[in-house]
């Protein structure tokens, strides 16, 4: 038990000197004594040897875990650490640099233009915090040996024999005192972080040995594609496909004033996933770099959108919207970075900002408008994201998204469930009118055939607001049988029909109401129609009676063949019309429109995702301009009005 002192003297203050205060107080240096921490000491060494890479001394790096799986070696093909004696310390630069705090030759431009360890402290932490470190340096042809452990020297540097090359290896151990008995090096992340620099680092060759492994791992990274091969494997590890799928990447590359790399894509993914790197050192926290890109990005969009008159009507696309779904991968070179902390997570520089932004605008812009395609295609996926972010908003809070399947309960009344749970086998048809939905009660399959009837024209989502679109008790109802939820909470693993039918009358009442429907299924559950779930159903509008036969026809011109091609010698054909599928027998919509073997129905896709939108806002929308000049400009084509 710790015991009050009452007196409080010079006596009492310590000072800490050489690398005391690394081991008495290590997360100040590297984070933590946990993982993140052991592994930092080895990203400590690798970024020493990528300094030399990055600076043109280097060529490869070679990364060795030991059988024990704690002891490790980084060797590089660089210039080697100097060895010569320091006048003042009279003791050789390398042990000055490994038993030393802030001592290094990044303090002065001329030895590194560009490094990622400007605090001069990485080495001796690394040195400090463990049990045993070897360094090994070659250079002026011969070979210099060096052992410390907890920090200081346990043999003087000496030379061992001659040597080919220049270079630096250095195997060490983690102090067990420090992290504990039970850690060791992960293999696996290791050998992402490697692979991740030789993307990083066009032309440098990155040799991992794992002898842990069994049998023991032996590969080489080098990715002459740089960071925009690296893109495309982040987007394959994601999951996600590009839009348009299979698109190009843009990757913009500058050395002149500001060295930066970046390549960028948009996904389907609902979150943007940025990786950033200054120096070869991964800023996990971001920065002002981060910041510099982000704003790039959201001004170049802007600027493509409004030069080429794409701004939607009806919702407002903000920043978080344009970056939905993008993945970026964005390399920098600062000449005198300021991180925060000795783990360098994140980038502080506020002039790189204005940097990277003015690098990255202009040649985003000139991308998107050469690559048309794409570039339309990643704004229809932005406008779906706003439409979907202002859907969402008030949907979460108005209507139940319990999974239907486990909760019966909260079916709507109406709905004449089918007996099956399995959405692979289960259909819901959404019919206009009670008395048609009668009708198909009777004549469906109730083992895999729900039917759920409508009562008149549903809500217009495009004209509505999201309030108003979430607390429509019809819209409500279909929610609610579909079970998979609306906005943030949707969950299409909940959905509990395969297939999902809109059996309306054949008459231009009928088609409004599919079309008020299917506006609502692509504002709100747009991802039902790009799976496929979505048909029309085609019910017949003609029944003809040629003898003893009976037909039925979609439409006019369907019925004429019919009778063109049917009637033979003096047989009269009886026509009857349809007025509403509430006139057609319970047998009569089974045959017809019904049973999967006869049955018509036309699957619901989205060819052109853009000019979808703006269709929909231009013919369901609050500005009626749009759907007078619509008229006015197909008024000739009309031979028949339905009034």
């Amino acid at each position: 038990m710790a015991t009050k002192k009452e007196s409080y003297t010079g006596a009492d203050i310590q000072v800490l000197e050489g690398l005391e205060p690394v081991r008495k107080r290590p997360a100040m240096y590297i984070g933590g004594t946990d993982s993140t921490g052991y592994h930092h000491l080895l990203w400590e060494i690798v970024d020493n040897s990528v300094d030399e890479v990055i600076n043109g001394f280097a060529t490869t790096i070679e990364v060795t875990l030991h059988k024990d799986g704690r002891s490790i070696t980084v060797v590089d093909n660089g210039r080697g650490m100097p060895v010569d004696i320091m006048p003042k310390q009279k003791k050789p630069a390398v042990e000055v640099i490994l038993t030393t705090l802030h001592s290094g030759g990044k303090f002065e431009q001329g030895n590194y233009i560009h490094s990622g360890g400007l605090h001069g402290v990485g080495s001796s932490v690394v040195n400090a915090l463990s049990r045993k470190l070897v360094i090994e340096i070659k250079r002026d042809s011969k070979k210099h040996v060096q052992t410390y452990s907890r920090g200081k020297p346990t043999s003087a540097l000496k030379a061992d024999g001659p040597a080919r090359g220049t270079g630096t290896s250095v195997t060490f151990e983690p102090d067990p005192e420090i992290f504990g008995e039970k850690l060791k090096f992960d293999a696996e992340l290791v050998r992402e972080r490697l692979e991740a620099k030789s993307y990083l680092h066009k032309g440098m060759t990155v040799v991992w040995k794992d002898e842990t492994a069994t049998p023991h791992a032996h590969v080489t990274y080098k990715h002459d594609g740089g960071i925009a091969e690296y893109l495309t494997k982040v987007v394959a590890e994601r999951n996600k496909p590009m839009v348009p799928p299979g698109s190009a990447t843009f990757y913009h590359s500058r050395d002149n004033g500001v060295r930066l790399e970046a390549s960028l894509a948009w996904t389907e993914a609902t979150d943007e996933h940025i990786r950033s790197y200054v120096n070869g050192i991964p800023t996990n926290l971001g920065g002002t770099h981060e910041a510099g890109l982000r704003g790039a990005v959201v001004k170049a969009v802007r600027n493509y959108i409004e030069t080429h008159d794409l701004t939607p009507k009806g919702v407002t696309l903000t920043a978080e919207d344009i970056r939905e779904g993008m993945v970026a991968i964005l390399s920098t070179y600062v000449v005198e970075p300021q991180f925060q902390g000795q783990t360098k997570g994140r980038l502080n520089n506020p002039e790189v900002t204005a940097q990277v932004d003015g690098v990255l605008r202009p040649a985003l812009e000139k991308w998107l408008n050469d690559n048309k395609s794409i570039a339309e295609a990643v704004v229809a996926r932005i406008i779906l994201a706003a439409r979907a972010r202002e859907a969402s908003r008030a949907a979460s809070q108005a209507v139940s998204r319990k999974s239907a399947v486990s909760h019966r309960l909260n079916l709507p009344g109406k709905l004449a469930d089918c007996s099956s749970t399995d959405p692979g086998l289960s259909e819901l048809f959404i019919v206009e009118g009670d008395s048609a939905g009668g009708s198909a009660k009777q004549g469906r399959d109730r083992r895999t055939q729900a039917i759920l009837p409508l009562r008149g024209k549903v809500l217009n989502a495009e004209q509505a607001s999201t309030d108003k679109v979430t607390t429509n008790k019809e819209l409500q109802d279909i929610v609610s049988a579909l079970g998979c939820g609306i906005g943030s909470d949707f969950d299409i693993g909940k959905l509990r029909y395969g297939r999902v039918f809109l059996l309306m009358d054949a008459d231009s009442d009928g088609h409004h109401i599919a079309t008020l429907l299917l506006t609502f299924f692509y504002r709100h559950l747009r991802p039902l129609i790009e799976g496929g779930t979505i048909h029309i159903a085609q019910p017949p509008l003609y029944r003809v009676d040629i003898g003893k036969e009976t037909y039925w026809a979609l439409d006019e011109a369907d019925r004429d063949r019919i009778i063109r091609e049917k009637t033979k010698g003096n047989a009269k054909p009886n026509i009857m019309r349809f007025k509403g599928l509430g006139e057609m027998t319970p047998d009569e919509l089974k045959e017809t429109t019904l049973d999967p073997k006869n049955r018509m129905s036309l699957r619901v896709t989205i060819d052109n995702a853009l000019e979808t939108d703006r269709l929909i806002n231009d013919l369901m929308g609050k500005d009626v301009s749009a759907r007078f000049k619509f008229i006015m400009e197909r008024a000739s084509e009309v031979q028949e009005l339905d009034v």
